[in-house]
């Protein structure tokens, strides 16, 4: 992650953007990608204020939306060979194991492991690919993934810019006290959906 922050300040803001949407589009599109890696290295960078948070929220929600939909494209067309080739290809993220795991959550969740997937590193991969493999209706899809990908892109980017807004406004005026109290509410709100997502994938996985 220390390198990826420190390359991406070497960019200029509309670099940024690009970069950001980019990886988290080819990421979901089924490729194994630093996604989660690039959107909080961004909004670090936002919240120094090189670049803005807006910017980096809409590239990232946009580039989930589009990788997800042209993965379950190519899902859809390809099938569960098509899965089955990337698992060999990528086996150490692809492999029949993981395979199986989110099949598992599709089966306990349906389409709305589209949006929980979207905090899951897993399924942020696979969850447009095997959508479309599995034939779930687009626009039953669309709605899953435009909502996961926008709370996740605009969550991680704004709590953690307001996360550094708070620093420097409470180490001022109200000390390491305070700062400690809105540090731990960030974390817990920031979390909150990622744990329930990835205790309902271990249950899925569990049965």
């Amino acid at each position: 992650m220390e390198f990826v922050a420190e390359w991406l300040q070497t960019l200029p803001p509309f670099v940024v953007y690009l970069v950001v949407g980019l990886v988290i589009g080819v990421e979901s599109m089924g490729i194994p990608l630093p996604g989660e890696v690039v959107l909080v290295s961004a909004s670090l960078m936002s919240a120094m204020k090189a670049v803005s948070p807006w910017g980096v929220a809409i590239a990232a929600s946009t580039g989930a939306i589009i990788g997800d939909s042209v993965g379950y494209a190519v899902g859809r067309r390809g099938g569960r060979a098509l899965l089955e080739r990337l698992g060999r290809r990528f086996p150490k993220h692809l492999g029949p194991a993981h395979l199986a795991k989110a099949e598992s959550f599709f089966d306990r969740w349906g389409v709305w492991a589209v949006f929980f997937g979207r905090f899951i590193a897993l399924l942020r991969i696979l969850a447009g690919p095997l959508a479309g493999a599995l034939k779930v209706p687009y626009g039953r899809f669309l709605v899953a993934n435009a909502a996961g990908g926008i709370v996740w892109a605009f969550g991680t980017t704004f709590v953690i810019y307001w996360l550094g807004e708070v620093a420097e406004k409470w180490l001022k005026g109200f000390g390491w006290a305070g700062l400690l109290i809105a540090v731990l509410f960030g974390i817990g709100t920031t979390l909150y959906i990622k744990r329930r997502a990835t205790r309902e994938f271990a249950a899925a996985e569990a049965e």
